[in-house]
């Protein structure tokens, strides 16, 4: 008998989205940056994330296990990033070399983008409006402007909302068994 493992695809989808959300919602200006975002940048954005993109890898997909794995390690480098000066291990990091690593981030995720365009609707609308996101993150280190940064702050949310849909309506599909939710 052939053993069926789950879809990891989801997981990965809602651990990105709601820590994108809620790191988003931060930047949009709702409310301060607080150990919440860093506690869910560690343990969704970046433990659940690398093991959805670890069993993409088993499953043979290729672009979930270099998204999501990739994506993992993003979270756990921005909880590193912010964590690493305050415990002493290391400086601060300067505005130009965070805009220069976020948009780094904001090129790999236009190269994922340009494999996934026949991935669905949802899914190139994530990518697309991730790819915008991190460049205008990466404009706001280089610049300052408090404007950009709510800019990136609200497509943020709208970007993370929809992995999240997109997550979600994969469960219920699955667990349904036929189409729910359109994607």
């Amino acid at each position: 008998m052939e053993q069926k493992y789950a879809n990891p695809t989801p997981l990965g989808l809602i651990s990105f989205g709601l820590t994108t959300a809620l790191l988003s919602f931060s930047n949009a200006g709702f409310f301060p940056s607080e150990a919440a975002i860093l506690a869910m940048a560690f343990f969704l954005g970046g433990i659940a994330q690398t093991f959805a993109g670890i069993m993409e890898f088993f499953r043979g997909n290729t672009f979930g296990c270099a998204a999501f794995t990739a994506f993992g390690a993003f979270w756990l480098s921005l909880f590193g990033i912010t964590l690493f000066p305050v415990l002493g291990w290391a400086k601060t990091e300067n505005m130009n070399l965070l805009g220069a690593w976020i948009g780094l981030w904001g090129l790999y995720a236009f190269l994922l983008t340009l494999a996934i365009f026949k991935g669905g609707r949802v899914l190139s609308f994530v990518f697309v409006t991730l790819v915008i996101v991190f460049w205008a993150l990466s404009a706001f280190y280089f610049t300052g402007s408090t404007a950009i940064l709510t800019f990136a702050g609200y497509l943020g949310v709208v970007c993370g909302l929809s992995a999240f849909y997109l997550g979600v309506a994969i469960v219920l599909d699955e667990t349904a068994g036929k189409k729910i939710l359109p994607y």
